[in-house]
Parts: structure tokens; C-alpha cells; sequence
């Protein structure tokens, strides 16, 4: 019997293999996303599901499903899995939208029928097998890297990297109630590469924060660039998701063939 990281190789593979696999495979090459009325979010380091609650607002308010799942935050083959049994109980087209780390679970997990479109928000945009740490190290170390702590097995952001560096852009307030509800991440969930690349296959978006200090803008950049991304550059933080909601929505919404 297959374990599930076998499983999910041996799922991403067959359906890599039957998808046009192409360096240049965009979103405009691929005409118009299918319209989709779903949207599953998926959250990073230093978050809960609840990190999305302003966009899904505004999605909700347009008539969407949106549906965020608890990344257990464990290891990566784990986080898919927990990612695809969500996609799973979607009854038609869904866009998939993840948020810094949560951008590692987008590239497999996107390979689910399901997903009709990705959506990377200062996301990790890894290629199949790639080692992310080691591409991540070509660019100069952004400042939230210093503040990640460390108990045994378990790390997370420390309250001062976490307040200057993560959501620098938010009221005091909100992001020290953030800080406060973050989940603790297990060190194996930074070992995972991703077994496959969906956005290879799929129309993909990016949004870009060009104040970001925890995800390098210009390591963003390369990877919006390198997969085709329909690309828009947010003046925001890490959290963009949160600091500026409108422009994040509005990018979800095209992908979803819905936009204007």
C-alpha cells in the first residue's frame, strides 16, 4: 500500500504528465481562467487561517465560497494533504490562494482537478524538487529571518520581528493581536520541496509586496516572472492580505474569471 508522500508523488507526476509542461506556460497564453465561484485559501509561517478573514469578507460579499484551512504546519506533505481534502469538497472550478509558505502548498496542491487558477500573495513559489532555502539565499536575507525563535522541534516570530518586519504596514494593535494568535511551525515543515509544480500547468497571479521584509521583492519578482504570473506589485508589508485587502481581492477575482 501507498504511504501518502508516495501517493502524492505518484499523483502529481501522472497528472504533470498529461498537462502541457512548458517554461513559458502564463495565464495570457492560456486565455481566460475558467470562471470559478470557489476560492480555498491557504495561510504561511506565523499565521492561522483566520489571516484571510478580509478577503474572504470581500468575497463573500460577491457572492463567493471561500474556504481557509488550518494548515497543521507539521510537514509539507502534511499541509498538502490537508489542503487537498478541502479541494476535494469544492463542488466545481476553485482558485487557490496561498500566502508566503503557504505558496509551497499552492505549487502541489494545485494540481488537484479541482484548482482551475493559482494565487500566490507574497508567497514561496518554489519549482518542482526545488530546494527553496537555497534559492532564497541568492537574494540578500530580509530582516524577519533574525526574529524566528526556537523551542526544541517547534519555532515561530518573535514579537519585535514580528511587529517591524511581518506587518510593519498595520496598526499596532492588530498586529500584536496577530502576533499573539500565530501557530507554531515544526522544523521538518521547512525541509519539504514541493513534488510538483502547478503553476507550470495552471494560470497563475502574483501579487508582489514592494516593502515586504520577511519574502526578498525582488526573490518575489523572479518568481512571479518565472512562472508567467499575471503580476501586480502591492505597496504593502508581508501582509498584504491584511494591510490592503481591496487590491488582493481584486486579484483573487480575476483569477476566478470574475473580475469588473
Amino acid at each position: 500500500m501507498m504511504n501518502r508522500r508516495t501517493f502524492s508523488k505518484t499523483f502529481a507526476a501522472g497528472v504533470a504528465a498529461s498537462l502541457i509542461m512548458s517554461q513559458k506556460s502564463t495565464a495570457a497564453g492560456m486565455g481566460k481562467p475558467v470562471r470559478a465561484r470557489n476560492v480555498v485559501f491557504v495561510h504561511g509561517l506565523f499565521a492561522d487561517g483566520s489571516c484571510w478573514s478580509e478577503v474572504i469578507a470581500r468575497l463573500q460579499a460577491k457572492g463567493l465560497n471561500a474556504i481557509s484551512v488550518q494548515n497543521p504546519l507539521t510537514s509539507l506533505p502534511e499541509a498538502v494533504a490537508s489542503a487537498e481534502r478541502v479541494l476535494a469538497r469544492q463542488d466545481g472550478p476553485t482558485v487557490l490562494v496561498g500566502h508566503s509558505f503557504g505558496g509551497m502548498i499552492v505549487t502541489e496542491a494545485g494540481l488537484h482537478p479541482n484548482v482551475s487558477a493559482l494565487v500566490y500573495v507574497a508567497a514561496r513559489a518554489p519549482d518542482a524538487n526545488e530546494d527553496y532555502a537555497a534559492l532564497a539565499k541568492t537574494y540578500p536575507t530580509p530582516p524577519a529571518t533574525a526574529g524566528i525563535v526556537f523551542d526544541g522541534d517547534e519555532g515561530w516570530l518573535g514579537e519585535e520581528a514580528f511587529l517591524r518586519d511581518f506587518g510593519g504596514d498595520l496598526p499596532r494593535d492588530k498586529a500584536r493581536l496577530l502576533y499573539a494568535v500565530q501557530q507554531p511551525f515544526r522544523k521538518q515543515l521547512l525541509a519539504g520541496k514541493a513534488a510538483g509544480a502547478a503553476w507550470r500547468a495552471k494560470p497563475s497571479f502574483y501579487a508582489v509586496s514592494t516593502e515586504d521584509r520577511t519574502i526578498n521583492p525582488d526573490l518575489q519578482r523572479f518568481m512571479a516572472k518565472r512562472m508567467g504570473a499575471t503580476t501586480i506589485e502591492v505597496p504593502a508589508s508581508h501582509l498584504s492580505l491584511i494591510s490592503r485587502p481591496d487590491e488582493i481581492t481584486g486579484l483573487i477575482l480575476e483569477a476566478t474569471g470574475q473580475a469588473g
